[in-house]
């Protein structure tokens, strides 16, 4: 039986945020070009389009409750947009629908596991429980990934760790997105990475970044929703500034910070794809390249807080750390300062009460999706 959100566990101390969710219809129409959903409906709906392409029930809830909750984050970039794509790689071949990791090393804290193609959410999950059971027999966890797939938000997974009591890191390197400093050929991936913490009475601190100037799914958001972007994401094939997101995904999107985004995408390629025999840089393919095998890699670390002193006292300091942050004084133009984490738990709460607004064309490929695989769509879509 598929699940319905939310599913995670709770931080401690730190209501369900499903407790405060009402009921709505499944959808619920404002405009010509966007859906109100309900994110139960929606994940259900999910759920059953990878169940339907041969995912394990409890995997395929799991992709689904990764996509959602993306969404529910308000990055709707790593949200149920991506599912068609994941559903025309399991269509292909080139993602297997029956995940079979397999441990290849075996060393105490450190652990290697082959994903053999399988479903990228399902490896990752595995994963992070594998690197906190670890740290919690050696107080520190890593599990190096090769032979994954895509996965989705980072920040999922890390909070996995943060919500039992530890730090989570997660790295992963994608297809070719940035260009070296100084080139205008995209050889290396926006290669995200992620870290999140307990906060006590707080949602996790968690910071989940790409290294571009923005993540690669937003300018297909863009697109997606046939709005322009800002001119300084992306340079076209050409080497000149565009707010065409077509444009932008066929030239090279820009590193954040300039020299330094770079060299830092670099270094997580080699934590992520150096490190455990992946592929790195080119030998890295994107989710929406059905023909071709992913070859992501992955670096999961999770530290146990107590190994370090009492995790009442980490947890009040991070309050502390919360309370002087959100008390300085506001620049123009600013009516609230955020910790990082706190935005994304804001809107969930927000859009569980409230429900999700999907771009229309989000909709209809998923309506498509369901169609071609025999999967009917809720009511009113």
């Amino acid at each position: 039986m598929a699940r319905t959100l939310p599913q995670r566990p709770a931080p401690r101390n730190r209501a369900r945020l499903a407790e405060i969710a009402t009921p709505w219809l499944a959808v619920v129409r404002e405009d010509p070009h966007a859906m109100i959903v309900a994110a139960d409906t929606l994940c259900r709906f999910v759920a059953a389009l990878f169940a339907a392409a041969r995912v394990p029930a409890e995997d395929a809830a799991l992709v689904a409750d990764t996509l959602v909750r993306a969404d529910l984050w308000g990055h709707s970039s790593h949200g149920v947009m991506r599912a068609p794509w994941y559903l025309d790689r399991l269509r292909t071949g080139v993602m297997t629908p029956v995940t079979a990791p397999e441990t290849v090393v075996d060393a105490g804290a450190v652990a290697v596991i082959d994903g053999r193609d399988g479903v990228g959410q399902v490896i990752a999950h595995r994963a992070m429980n594998d690197a906190v059971a670890r740290a919690r027999r050696h107080g520190v966890g890593i599990v190096s990934v090769r032979f994954s797939n895509h996965h989705g938000a980072l920040g999922y997974f890390t909070r996995m760790a943060a919500e039992q009591g530890c730090i989570g890191i997660l790295a992963a390197n994608g297809s070719p997105a940035m260009a070296p400093w100084g080139g205008r050929k995209k050889v290396i991936g926006n290669n995200p990475w992620s870290i999140a913490a307990p906060a006590r009475r707080h949602a996790p601190m968690m910071l989940d970044i790409a290294n571009t100037v923005v993540a690669r799914g937003k300018i297909f958001l863009a697109r997606q929703k046939g709005e322009p972007i800002p001119a300084d994401w992306a340079i076209d094939a050409d080497g000149r500034p565009t707010t065409d997101p077509v444009a932008a995904l066929a030239g090279v999107i820009l590193p954040m910070a300039g020299h330094k985004g770079y060299a830092i995408s670099l270094m997580m390629d080699v934590l992520s794809g150096v490190l455990s025999g992946s592929g790195v840089m080119t030998e890295v393919n994107g989710p929406y390249q059905a023909e071709k095998r992913s070859g992501s890699g992955h670096f999961v670390m999770a530290l146990d807080i107590t190994r370090f002193g009492p995790l009442d006292a980490f947890e009040a300091r991070i309050e502390r750390m919360i309370a002087e942050i959100k008390a300085v004084p506001l620049a123009e133009g600013f009516e609230e300062v955020f910790y990082p984490g706190e935005i994304e738990a804001r809107n969930e709460a927000r859009h569980l009460r409230d429900g999700l607004d999907l771009p229309e064309k989000s909709v209809r490929d998923l309506v498509a999706a369901g169609a071609a695989l025999g999967v009917a769509a809720p009511h009113g879509w």
